[in-house]
């Protein structure tokens, strides 16, 4: 049986892997930096726009397989430095309300792309 995937139309990969793979019930979203967009010109974004340019392309993703940030459970943060975290979080702050998803974040050495921010996701499609 193969792998049920949607991929965004605006969103690129930077590797061998699939935007989304539908398991059914549960939706697991491959991380997204701010520069895996279709045709990035290699302009650098400071965290703030990086962030929101992350939940762009998860959202373009969401549209293909029909949920929205709503419906997002789990979200995994990867940055680069912990210098980054309150900014992060004002951006993340505006695009979730309580009760928030639950979230993991955690510092990387690097990240594709020379990205200084990737986020991954798990939606719960609603009944």
């Amino acid at each position: 049986m193969g792998r049920k995937i949607y991929t965004g139309k605006n969103v690129g990969a930077s590797g061998p892997y699939s935007h989304v793979v539908d398991a059914g019930e549960y939706l697991f979203f491959s991380g997204q930096t701010a520069y895996n967009a279709i045709g990035y010109n290699g302009e650098k974004y400071d965290i703030a726009t990086q962030t929101q340019k992350c939940f762009s392309h998860l959202s373009d993703v969401m549209a293909e397989a029909n949920v929205t940030l709503d419906d997002v459970v789990k979200v995994n943060v990867y940055l680069t430095s912990m210098k980054y975290f309150d900014e992060m979080n004002a951006v993340y702050k505006e695009l979730f309300k309580h009760p928030f998803p639950a979230r993991t974040c955690v510092a990387v050495l690097e990240l594709p792309l020379e990205a200084d921010i990737e986020i991954e996701c798990t939606v719960k499609r609603q009944a």
